[in-house]
């Protein structure tokens, strides 16, 4: 007999192992399932031993719970409203108590309610000048007092006859005032007056005083040169020449060739007034020469001059500008020629005696040349109506504004502004009608054309050709004449 069978019959011939209490409850509770999902087989033996388990242990926690009952504190002690109000405020109250945080004591004989709280002893603030804007409107706004308003407006008069430049920093400090009911005096004012001026106004002893700081400031004209690559405006911003001066540059020079000639590798020289102090600050004026010199084409030179108490361009031979009365009115097409048509309102054909521009309501309506505004007001159904006399027998009307910019007697210069376009009298929509006359008579704005130009000799002629020399000669670039005591640049100190 082999071995293997000799144990397995001493096994099948022993007895079983008894089994302790811990493995009889494990294999009972693999065979019985105490928790069973008690959605399922609603009803039956099962589903009822897990209710009673459910049951069986909720009933264990509610016993094992711990009580509800207060917890005993400190007996016979009552608190008085300032110690409650002292641990309230420690407590985690709900908002309609104030949710007070943090120690808070309660009020003292010691403490004494204000009757009014106290006011800062001055007030530090800074405003600015707006556009269009006065100094003394943004004073105002700031809190300075009418009376003072009035004592620095009278003060720093003399020092600005232009009125202050807008964006113009104003530092103000006003004082503790006497009661409630006055508003605070100024203590100390501070702002630029001019480029080469800076203003301080103080109290002491309750009245002002004024300080004036000059500010050394060179005058010398800024000049820009370069060579046009794919746009002139482009590469004279590109070289350094501020905004207003190229876009007077292109004004100037549209006057004497087609921009649209001019190509890449052509020289342009610009020079324009530029105010520079030492402070930093710029100030870019008027244009005052222009120069192109064109690989192909003619070149231009041209100055600003002053003759007869009128400035306008010259060329290098001294030879002004035209001035004609065939200068467009309006910024418009023409919608109605001279002669004879049927009239929009009346219904009949009858003489249309100028021509109309049609243009936005609001345009700006020039005068054409030089000359005296005659009238200016209402004139039946040409509404609101500006009639120049020009000299010579010539004069220009100018109907249906919305509104009227000149006075009767006033001297006009060449497009200089005389109204807005509008639609008032016998008018179907904005528009411009301009007449011209010849010895009181109508005819044909586009029949008339003449031209007059200012031609400078003698004494005149050499300043302005040693003006242009000038200006042809200087340096490009900025100058630095602080830190180079040069008298080729002149330093203005100030007032």
């Amino acid at each position: 007999m082999s071995l293997w069978m000799a144990d397995s019959l001493a096994h099948a011939g022993a007895a079983p192992q008894p089994r302790d209490w811990r493995t009889r409850l494990r294999d009972w509770a693999d065979e019985v399932d105490l928790v069973p999902d008690l959605a399922e087989r609603v009803g039956s033996l099962t589903w009822f031993r897990g209710l009673a388990t459910c049951f069986g242990l909720c009933a264990t926690a509610l016993y094992l719970s711990p009580s509800f009952q207060p917890i005993p504190g400190l007996p016979g002690v009552r608190l008085t409203d300032a110690h409650y109000d002292e641990v309230r405020s420690q407590m985690m109250t709900p908002l309609a108590l104030g949710a007070d945080s943090g120690r808070h004591m309660g009020a003292t004989d010691a403490v004494q309610p204000l009757r009014e709280t106290p006011e800062r002893p001055q007030i530090e603030l800074s405003a600015q000048i707006g556009s269009s804007d006065t100094l003394a409107r943004a004073l105002s706004r700031a809190g300075v007092s009418g009376g003072d308003v009035a004592t620095v407006t009278a003060m720093v008069g003399d020092d600005m006859s232009d009125g202050v430049k807008p964006g113009t920093r104003l530092d103000i400090i006003l004082g503790r005032r006497t009661s409630r009911d006055r508003p605070r005096p100024l203590d100390r004012l501070a702002f630029r007056a001019r480029l080469d001026l800076s203003l301080e106004l103080t109290r002491a002893g309750g009245v002002l005083s004024i300080k004036r700081i000059p500010i050394r400031v060179d005058n010398t004209p800024l000049r820009i040169q370069g060579v046009v690559g794919d746009s002139i405006y482009r590469s004279a911003r590109a070289a350094g020449a501020p905004p207003k001066a190229v876009q007077a540059f292109l004004r100037v020079i549209a006057g004497q060739v087609d921009l649209g000639g001019i190509g890449a590798g052509d020289r342009y020289d610009i020079v324009t007034e530029y105010r520079r102090a030492e402070t930093g600050d710029v100030e870019v004026g008027d244009l005052l020469y222009a120069g192109l010199r064109r690989s192909r084409g003619k070149s231009v030179d041209m100055l600003k001059w002053t003759k007869d108490g009128r400035t306008e361009w010259f060329e290098a031979s001294g030879v002004g500008e035209r001035r004609g009365v065939l200068s467009a009115p309006v910024a418009g097409r023409m919608s109605s020629g001279y002669g004879q048509r049927r009239h929009p309102i009346l219904g009949y054909t009858r003489m249309h005696a100028g021509i109309d521009f049609a243009a936005r309501y609001g345009s700006p309506i020039y005068a054409v040349t030089d000359g005296v505004v005659a009238f200016a007001g209402r004139h039946g159904g040409h509404g609101n109506y500006v009639r120049i006399q020009h000299g010579g027998g010539l004069a220009t009307g100018y109907a249906h504004m919305s509104r009227i910019a000149a006075e009767p007697g006033q001297r006009v210069r060449r497009g200089q502004v005389i109204g807005y376009v509008g639609s008032t009298g016998l008018s179907t929509g904005p528009h411009l009608h301009y007449e011209l006359y010849r010895n009181g008579a109508t005819v044909n704005p586009l029949s008339v054309k003449f031209t007059t130009t200012a031609q400078l000799a003698g004494a005149e002629l050499s300043a302005f050709r040693t003006r242009l020399a000038q200006y042809q000669g200087l340096r490009v670039g900025l100058h630095d004449s602080f830190a180079q005591k040069a008298s080729a640049n002149p330093v203005a100190s100030g007032k």
